[in-house]
C-alpha cells in the first residue's frame, strides 16, 4: 500500500506542469507524509453538475493545473463526440489564486483539440461569461471560479451552448471522457492559437443591462456597495453609471480583487460578519440600500435599515420583492424558483395569473424553464434578464432592486413597507435555514440515513402530513438527494450542499395575517415556530 501510494504520487508529479504543485508533492513524498498523500490520492475530484470545486493543491483530489487540463480535455472530447468539434469555447475566470492559469490551460487544450478558444480579457463577473456564450454563438463556456468558497478553493464551471450550466446526463458523459484520459502527455497544449477578447463582449453585456430597467423609472436610491474582494466592482459601477443611478459609495477595504479575502472568514454575504464593513460604511453615509456581490458577482445581497440597525434581507425576501416589482411593471412569462425557495413566489404569480414552475436546486435547472421571465433561488441568486444571461446575475439584480428602492422612495416608502404589504396580501412567509458545516462528509450521510429510516412524525408540534424522499423523483422533479416534509402551515427540505461540505435544511412557516396591525404577532409566532422546527429537526437528524 505504502509503495503503491508513493509510486502513484511520483507518477503524478512527473506529469504535473506546475512547478509549485510539483514541489509541494516532492516535499510530501520526501517527508513520507502518508496521511496527507492518502488524502490527495484517495480518488479523483469528481466532475458533477457544479463542474469541479475543491481545495487548491497537488494531487487528483485537489484543484490544480493537472486536474484542470484533464477536465478541459474531457470537455473537448465530449463536444467533439456531440458534433461540435469546430465550435467556439469561451473561457472566463475570476481573481482567485490560479484562476488565470486554469483559464490559460483550458484555452490551450481547446486549441489543441481543434476547437476555437476565446478568453475574456481579464477577471470578470461570471454573468459576463454566461452572456458571452450566447452572444458569440459558442458551443460551450467555462468559468474558472469558486464563487463564495474560502480562499483556499477554486473551481471549474461548465456551460453548454444554450448558455446554461450542465445538467445530467452531460455531466456524467464529460466525467467519463475525463476518466478516459490516461496521461497528460496525450493532451496537446499548444503555446498559442487562441484569441483573447477585447472589451466588446463586456460592452455588449453592459448595453443589455439597461433592458432590465423600465424606461423613465426613478433612479434616485443611494447605495453602499461591496464587491467582497471579488471582481464585481468595475462592471457594477459601469452598469449603475449607464443607468443614471447615483454612484454607489464603495466599501474601500473590499472593493478590489484579493484572492486572500483578508477581511472576511468566508467571502459570502450570507456568512456572519461578512457584511460588517458594509454596515459600518452605511452608518457613516446613511444610504437607502446596501448592496453586496459575492466574489464572482453572480449573487446579489441587499440590506436595509430597520429600527436604526442595518440588516440583510433574506434571499427569499429579495426574491419576492423583485417578483412583485416585475408584476407591477406588467411582466409576462414564467416565474420560477427552486424547491428550497419560499412558496411566496407561487402565490405572487398565481394572483397575477402568471405561470409558475418549481425546479431542483440550482440555476442549471431554473434557467432551463421554458418561457422563463424571472427566476430566483434563496441563496441570493436572481435571473432577471433570462434572454441575456441564463444564470443568476448579481449585476442586473442589483440594478433591479435599486430601481425598486427608487420607485418606493418616490412614494415615501421602503422595501420593508412592500414586504409588509406582501405578507398581508399572501400570508407571512417566514424562512430560515439550519446549516451544518462538517469536516467529515460521513456525518451528512449518517444524518440523511437517520432521517430516512426514522422520519419525524411531527416538528414543532405540527404533524408531518407528507414525507417525500426526493431520490425517487416526483411527478414534476427528477431524482435528487433530498427529503421534503410538508407540515400544517410549514415546509422543511433537507439536502447535502452541492458545492460545500454542508448539510442544509430549508425551513418555511406560513402564518395568515388579517391586516398590518397583526404583523408583529404573526412575526413573533413564525419566529417561535421556526426555532422549534430547528430544534426538533436537529434532534431527529442527530446533528
Amino acid at each position: 500500500m505504502h509503495d503503491d501510494l508513493i509510486a502513484r504520487a511520483r507518477a503524478w508529479q512527473t506529469e504535473d506542469p506546475d512547478p509549485e504543485t510539483r514541489d509541494e508533492l516532492a516535499k510530501l513524498i520526501d517527508s513520507g507524509d502518508l496521511t496527507e498523500l492518502s488524502a490527495r490520492f484517495s480518488g479523483t475530484l469528481q466532475f458533477g453538475t457544479a463542474g469541479l470545486r475543491g481545495e487548491l493543491g497537488a494531487g487528483p483530489m485537489r484543484m490544480n493545473r493537472s486536474v484542470v487540463i484533464r477536465a478541459a480535455a474531457g470537455l473537448a472530447a465530449y463536444l467533439k463526440t456531440h458534433g461540435h468539434g469546430a465550435g467556439t469555447v469561451v473561457i472566463g475566470y475570476d481573481a482567485r489564486h490560479k484562476s488565470a492559469d486554469f483559464a490559460h490551460d483550458t484555452a490551450a487544450v481547446m486549441t489543441g483539440a481543434g476547437l476555437k478558444a476565446v478568453v475574456l480579457p481579464r477577471p470578470l463577473p461570471t454573468p459576463v461569461l454566461a452572456f458571452a456564450i450566447r452572444h458569440l454563438g459558442a458551443v460551450a463556456g467555462v468559468e474558472v471560479t469558486a464563487s463564495h468558497n474560502p480562499p483556499r478553493d477554486n473551481g471549474y464551471k461548465v456551460y453548454l451552448g444554450d448558455g446554461s450550466q450542465i445538467v445530467p446526463p452531460a455531466d456524467a458523459e464529460i466525467a467519463a471522457e475525463i476518466d478516459a484520459i490516461t496521461s497528460l502527455n496525450d493532451v496537446p497544449r499548444p503555446e498559442t492559437g487562441w484569441q483573447t477578447l477585447d472589451d466588446s463582449v463586456l460592452d455588449a453585456y453592459l448595453a443589455r443591462t439597461d433592458a432590465v430597467l423600465a424606461p423613465g423609472s426613478p433612479r434616485t436610491a443611494q447605495t453602499v456597495y461591496t464587491a467582497m474582494h471579488g471582481v464585481g466592482k468595475d462592471t457594477l459601477l459601469a452598469a449603475f453609471a449607464r443607468a443614471g443611478f447615483p454612484a454607489p459609495v464603495l466599501v474601500a477595504e473590499q472593493a478590489d480583487p484579493d484572492p486572500d479575502f483578508p477581511t472576511v472568514a468566508f467571502p459570502n454575504p450570507e456568512e456572519p460578519g461578512a457584511m460588517d464593513l458594509a454596515f459600518a460604511k452605511a452608518r457613516e453615509t446613511d444610504p437607502d440600500l446596501v448592496i453586496a456581490n459575492d466574489p464572482d458577482a453572480d449573487r446579489c445581497a441587499a440590506a436595509v435599515q430597520q429600527d436604526g440597525e442595518w440588516r440583510m434581507l433574506r434571499g427569499d425576501e429579495v426574491g419576492s420583492l423583485l417578483a412583485a416589482h416585475l408584476v407591477r411593471r406588467g411582466a409576462t412569462g414564467v416565474f420560477a424558483e427552486s424547491i428550497v425557495s419560499s412558496s411566496l413566489l407561487g402565490r405572487i404569480a398565481e394572483k397575477a395569473h402568471l405561470p409558475y414552475e418549481e425546479t431542483l436546486t440550482g440555476f442549471k435547472w431554473i434557467a432551463r424553464v421554458d418561457g422563463l421571465r424571472y427566476g430566483y433561488e434563496e441563496a441570493l441568486g436572481y435571473c432577471v434578464d433570462p434572454d441575456g444571461v441564463r444564470d443568476k446575475d448579481g449585476i442586473t439584480a442589483a440594478l433591479l432592486i435599486t430601481e425598486l428602492a427608487s420607485v418606493l422612495k418616490e412614494e415615501g416608502r421602503t422595501l420593508l413597507d412592500l414586504l409588509d404589504d406582501l405578507a398581508v396580501e399572501h400570508g407571512l412567509h417566514a424562512t430560515d435555514q439550519l446549516s451544518v458545516r462538517v469536516q467529515d462528509l460521513s456525518v451528512i450521510a449518517q444524518a440523511m440515513r437517520r432521517l430516512r429510516e426514522h422520519p419525524p412524525a411531527d416538528l414543532a408540534g405540527l404533524p408531518v402530513t407528507r414525507a417525500e424522499d426526493l431520490t425517487q423523483g416526483t411527478d414534476t422533479l427528477p431524482p435528487t438527494d433530498g427529503l421534503r416534509y410538508t407540515l400544517t402551515g410549514a415546509r422543511v427540505i433537507v439536502r447535502p450542499s452541492g458545492t460545500e461540505p454542508k448539510l442544509k435544511c430549508y425551513l418555511e412557516v406560513v402564518v395568515p395575517v388579517s391586516d398590518h396591525a397583526a404583523l408583529p404577532a404573526a412575526r413573533a409566532q413564525a419566529a417561535r415556530t421556526l426555532a422549534a422546527i430547528k430544534r426538533d429537526l436537529s434532534a431527529a437528524a442527530g446533528i
